[in-house]
């Protein structure tokens, strides 16, 4: 009995880090959605890894905290060095 107990809690107490690992190209649209329901129309969001230094703000984390999503306004980096989403005004 006391062996159920403790596995139910420890199933309870992993399942918000388990709810934590999202695919960066998931989060990644998400994020894109909420910056253009703000009014925001010309940016960039770039994937990079969580050791990279990064030249915007920093608006999530994706692939169990493996990578990072930074968010740049303005005009877009080149794309050969960056994942973007970009609209022209």
């Amino acid at each position: 009995m006391k062996s159920l107990m403790a596995i139910a809690a420890l199933a309870l107490v992993a399942s918000p880090v388990m709810a934590q690992v999202k695919p960066c190209e998931e989060l990644k649209s998400e994020i894109d959605a909420k910056i253009r329901n703000n009014g925001v129309t010309v940016f960039t969001l770039t994937i990079v890894d969580k050791d990279a230094p990064e030249d915007g703000k920093v608006v999530g984390t994706c692939d169990g905290s493996t990578k990072k999503i930074v968010y740049k306004r303005g005009a877009s980096a080149p794309a050969e060095t960056t994942t973007e989403t970009t609209t022209k005004q």
